[in-house]
This record gives structure tokens, sequence and C-alpha cells, in this order.
């Protein structure tokens, strides 16, 4: 290859970047595939990065303020709002789904539509959680396994983040419908916004800088709350303007069943299939919980930061809901399938350059966190051991998306049921437990689910029988 052909190759590499960062009109079933996938994944990339910023920014504040039960507090909440994470997560595939397959089939009115339907969704279920996180908060606490010091420290900043989940389940729900749109550049920038907001005023809540009053732990609640429902907020105004791919207008806010039933139908799997993952985390932190607050701390440490690797990868993944349900909507299953396979390499690509890291530098990233030594074993631990099976989570991740943005949600509900629910919990009990590994046992357990759930989905997705679902 020549000099100038090189040239040639990196420009139009930096300008297809800038280009996914800037937002795009691209048709993304008819341009190249691997183009696609970067317009997509880019912005989809840095937007998880954003999302999992919300909980690895509270566990880093909150830690320096040296107190183990006080990140026990963050770590026992962020279990429970996994809860509000699996929900939302679950009917936000359906909206994507739905969008996504109208907006390949020409049908822009269509995907307005479904879009004002997932609001009304994540506004109704935002508001029954939020009302259980404000009554019984200390009573969740301890069903999770928290201890009378935890709780008494932690009841109000679990009564504020529950309490304001609206804001998690409208965020997941709305960027959805602009990653289903291909409008993945405006879910980026709501993130950011939304972060800079929470990491900025989270402190100043914390530590009680300035003229701010010094809330401790409860104060990273309130900066992470205030910070989502200002991406709500944005996210609404950016639904009305003229130049956005999908436009919300008067006509368009009405409930509608028909639309409303064609994505739950789809969504109620996905939130099963979320709820699967989200229970088995918790069952893990359950048998973690026998071992100890410090234990439990650096559990909590041990996995933001795992998320925080781990996020990013679901943004390269997220792109195979958009390219899959648009491009069965144009009606091309092959180019659909194609774009899946090319994203498994790019998401396997990403994730074990992330887990090569953290495996040779996890003591130095757990010390941002805690400098408590008991606690950063545990962390170190739990990092090492889960980045093991990077290599195998590309793949099962990716295609679990392509599963979801074909409509096709029991399939990835079942093996996740086989990987996590029938494995990866008796498995994380008996190593934990009757063979003493403690909760290095639980932190094995939980590389081998995810690694299963990769050898089963590949299997299951050259089937090709989810090519012929309706949405």
């Amino acid at each position: 290859m020549t000099t100038t052909a090189t040239e040639a190759e990196s420009a139009s590499l930096w300008s297809t970047l800038r280009e996914a960062v800037r937002g795009t009109s691209a048709d993304f079933t008819k341009i190249p595939i691997g183009r696609a996938v970067l317009l997509l994944a880019v912005p989809m990339v840095l937007e998880m990065c954003m999302e999992s910023v919300f909980a690895v920014a509270d566990v880093f504040f909150v830690g320096h303020l040296h107190l183990t039960d006080a990140i026990s507090t963050v770590g026992f909440t962020e279990s429970l709002m996994t809860i509000v994470y699996a929900i939302a997560i679950g009917l936000s595939v359906g909206a994507s789904a739905v969008v996504a397959r109208r907006i390949g089939e020409g049908d822009t009115d269509g995907a307005a539509r479904a879009a004002i339907q997932s609001i009304i969704m994540g506004l109704g279920v935002g508001a029954v959680v939020g009302l259980t996180g404000i009554l019984f908060a200390p009573n969740l606490l301890r069903i999770m396994g928290a201890d009378e010091g935890v709780v008494s420290t932690g009841t109000r900043f679990a009564r504020v983040m529950i309490g304001a989940s609206g804001g998690v389940t409208l965020l997941f729900m709305i960027n959805a419908v602009f990653r289903g749109a291909g409008d993945a550049a405006i879910a980026m920038r709501v993130l950011w916004i939304a972060n800079a907001i929470n990491i900025t005023l989270g402190p100043c809540l914390i530590f009680g800088v300035g003229p701010f009053p010094r809330l401790g732990v409860t104060g990273a609640a309130i900066g992470t709350s205030i910070g989502r429902w200002t991406g709500v907020l944005i996210q609404v105004y950016a639904l009305t303007r003229r130049d956005g791919r999908l436009r919300i207008r008067w006509p368009h806010l009405r409930f509608d069943p028909h639309v409303m039933r064609g994505i739950l139908s789809i969504s109620g799997a996905a939130t099963f299939q979320s709820f699967v993952g989200t229970a088995a985390y918790m069952g893990l932190v359950r048998i973690i919980s026998a071992f100890g607050s410090a234990a439990i701390a650096g559990n909590t440490i041990g996995i933001r930061i795992f998320l925080f690797g781990l996020l990013p990868s679901w943004g390269v993944s997220n792109a195979a809901v958009t390219l899959v349900g648009q491009n069965l909507g144009a009606g091309h299953p092959e180019r659909a399938e194609a774009s899946a396979w090319k994203i498994c390499v790019y998401n396997t690509v990403c994730l074990v350059s992330i887990g090569v890291v953290f495996m040779l530098f996890a003591p130095l990233i757990v010390s941002a966190f805690t400098t408590d030594p008991e606690v950063a074993a545990h962390a170190v631990h739990c990092l090492r051991i889960v980045s093991t099976g990077f290599l195998f989570y590309g793949y099962g991740m990716a295609l679990t998306a392509a599963f979801n943005g074909a409509g096709d949600t029991r399939t990835p509900t079942l093996i996740n049921v086989v990987s996590l629910w029938l494995l990866e919990i008796p498995l994380a009990w008996v190593l934990a437990r009757p063979l003493g590994f403690g909760p290095t046992g639980a932190f094995i357990a939980l590389s081998v689910g995810f690694s299963t759930m990769c050898f089963l989905s590949v299997w299951i997705f050259r089937k090709g029988k989810w090519k012929t679902q309706t949405v």
C-alpha cells in the first residue's frame, strides 16, 4: 500500500470519527458496514463511559470519607438500583428495537409514536419504583444484608437514589429511542452534561465545599439525581428539534395502546432478561455479605471499576441493536447478520485491551478508591479474576444485542437463565462456602457465567431463526 493510500485511509478514519461525535445523517442500511459500526459505536461507547462514571464517581468521592460503612452504603444501594437499571434496560430494548425497525421501514411517524409510548412507560415505572424506595429504604437495605451501621448511615442515601429513579428510567428509555433512530451522538451528549453536573456538584455536597452544606454520603445521591434529571430535560428538548432524525409533535402526545403493546411484547422478555442478570449480581452480593463489610466494600469497588471497563463494550454492542433492527426493517437480513459478526470482533478487541490493563495495574487502579488494605485486597482479586473472562464477553454481549435488535428477546433471556441462575449462583455458593474460597469463589463464578453466555449465544445465533422475528 502506498503512502498516499495510507494517508487517505487515515484521513477517512478521522473524518468518520469526527462525524460520529458530531452527529450523522448517514443511512445505516446502505453505507459500508464498517463505517456504520464506527458511526454508531463511537458515540455509544462514550455514552456508556459517561453512564458508568455515575457509579464510579460516587464510590470515588465517598471513598475519601474513609468510612467503610459509607462505601458499603453505596454498594448495597447500587445493588438495589440494579433492579431499576434492569427494568429500564429491559423497557429500552423494546423502545430501541421498535424505533429502529420503523426507521428502517421509512416510517418516521411510527417511530415518533413509539418514542412517546416509551416515555410514558418510563414515567410510570419511575414513579412506582421511586415511591417504593422512599417508603421502604431501610428495609430494602436490610434485605440485602446490610448491618445496622450501614442502615443508619445509608438510609437517606438510598431514599434519594431510589426515590429519584425516574431520572434513570427516562434517561435509558429516551437514549434508547435516539440510538434506535441512529442519533447516537445526542444520547452521548446528554450523558456528558449529566455527568459534568454530577462530578461538579457531588463532591461539593459530600464535603461541604464553599456555600454547600456537608451532607456526607447523602450528598452523592443528591448530586447524581440532579445530574440525571437535567439530562432528561435536555433529552425532551432534543426530541422536539426540527433537524433530528426523529421529531416529536403535538399529535404524537397521546396514549396509543397498539404501539404500547408492540413495545411491551418485546420489552417484557427483555426486562426479565435484564432482571436475570441483576438478580444474579444481587445473589453474589448476598453471598459475599457473609464475609463482612470489607468484602462488600472491596466487591463494590472492584465491580464499579469492572463496569467502567465493561460499559464501553456495551456501547459497541448496542450498535448491533440499531444495525440489526434497521437492516431487518429495510429487508436486508444478510447485512444485519454481517453487521452483528463485525461488531463481535470490534467488541472483543476492545475488551481484551481493557482486560490486560486491569490485570497488570489492578492494585494501582484500586488505590485511587481506598487506602484500606483489606478492602483493597478484595477489590484487586475481584478485578483480576473477572477480567480473565474478557476474551469471551465481547461475543456474548454483541450477540445478545443483535437478538434484541431483531426483537427476539426470549432467546437471550433463556441464555441468561442457564448461564447465570443455573450455573453462576450455585457455583458461587459452592466455591465461596463449602470449598472455602470465600469472596474469591464468587468472583470466579461471575467470570464463568459470562463466558458460558458467550458460547451459547454463538451457537444459537448461527441457526438464524432471529431473522424471521416480526416487530
